[in-house]
C-alpha cells in the first residue's frame, strides 16, 4: 500500500543515552523520508553525544564510546537534519512520547529554529497499543508476518515502522490513509509541551499534567503563585518546557 501523502513523511528513530530529556543526548539517528509519488530516502547517523554512553544503553542498541568517538556531534549536523526534515510529517514507533521531545530538545540545544508544531505526528505505537497492545517486535510480526532482526538498532526499527503503518492501513478499514486523521488518532492527549508537563483540555486552555496543580490553568497559577515560574525555570524541566512556560506568561501579563 502506497501511503496517501500531501507531504513528504519522515518515519525517523533515536538511540540514546538514556530517556531523560535534558540529560541524554541522541547517538544514532536513522530517518526514512517517503515522498507523496512513493520515492523514499533513507539516512542513518552515528552521532558523539560528548558523554558517555552508560553501558545499560549499549546493552539495548550495542553502540559504545569507541564507536562514535570519530563521529559528528548533533550539533554539527542539525541545522542540515532541519533542512532535510523540513516541511514533512513526522512518524516513529512510540514517537509521540519520546522520539519527538528528544529531538526537539536537541534542536534547542543546538540552537536551530525549527518549529515542529506545525507538523502532523504519527505514532504508529499509540495505532497498534489502540488495536492490539504488543512491542515492536510484536507488531512487525503480527502485521508484517516478519522475525524483526537487528532490533534496537536505529534503520531496523525505523523501516519495521514503516512497514508496520502500511499494514495497519490495509489490516482496519477504520484507519483512513489521511495523516491528519492519523496524527489525531495517535494523540493521546493534545501536549502543550513535548515533554507532556502542560496540556490542552477540552476547553483548549493550557493546564498543568503534574505536580501539585495538574488539572489547574497554567495562567491561573502563575498568577497565584508567581513563584511557581522561577522554581520550574530553574528547575530539571526541557528546554521546550520552559519555552512553552514562558511564553504562556508573557501572553497572560502582555509582555514582550
Amino acid at each position: 500500500m502506497q501511503l496517501n501523502l500531501k507531504n513528504p513523511i519522515v518515519f525517523f528513530d533515536l538511540e540514546t543515552t538514556g530517556v531523560n530529556f535534558t540529560s541524554d543526548r541522541i547517538v544514532e539517528i536513522s530517518y526514512l523520508k517517503v515522498h507523496p509519488n512513493g520515492d523514499e530516502d533513507i539516512k542513518t547517523r552515528r552521532i558523539n553525544p560528548e558523554m558517555p554512553i552508560p553501558p545499560a544503553s549499549t546493552a539495548i542498541h550495542g553502540i559504545t564510546d569507541e564507536d562514535v568517538k570519530d563521529c559528528p556531534t548533533f550539533k554539527a549536523i542539525a541545522k542540515s537534519l532541519a533542512v532535510q526534515i523540513e516541511g514533512c510529517d513526522l512518524a516513529g514507533y512510540n514517537s509521540n512520547r519520546f522520539d519527538i521531545p528528544m529531538l526537539a530538545e536537541e534542536f534547542l540545544r543546538a540552537g536551530v529554529d525549527i518549529d515542529l508544531r506545525k507538523r502532523k505526528f504519527i505514532d504508529v505505537q499509540v495505532i497498534f497499543h489502540k488495536m492490539e497492545q504488543r512491542t515492536l517486535s510484536a507488531a512487525y510480526k503480527f502485521f508484517c508476518d516478519k522475525d524483526l532482526e537487528n532490533a534496537h538498532t536505529a534503520e531496523a526499527d525505523t523501516k519495521a515502522t514503516y512497514e508496520i503503518l502500511k499494514a495497519q492501513l490495509e489490516r482496519y478499514p477504520d484507519l483512513q490513509n489521511d495523516m491528519k486523521f492519523l496524527d489525531q488518532f495517535s494523540r493521546q492527549n493534545d501536549f502543550v509541551d513535548f515533554a507532556g508537563r502542560m496540556i490542552y483540555n477540552d476547553k483548549g486552555v493550557e493546564i498543568f499534567n503534574f505536580g501539585k496543580y495538574k488539572g489547574r490553568s497554567v495562567e491561573e497559577v502563575l498568577k497565584m503563585e508567581p513563584s511557581y515560574y522561577a522554581w520550574m525555570m530553574n528547575g530539571d524541566f526541557s528546554l521546550d518546557t520552559k519555552r512553552m512556560l514562558t511564553q504562556i506568561k508573557m501572553r497572560s501579563f502582555g509582555t514582550k
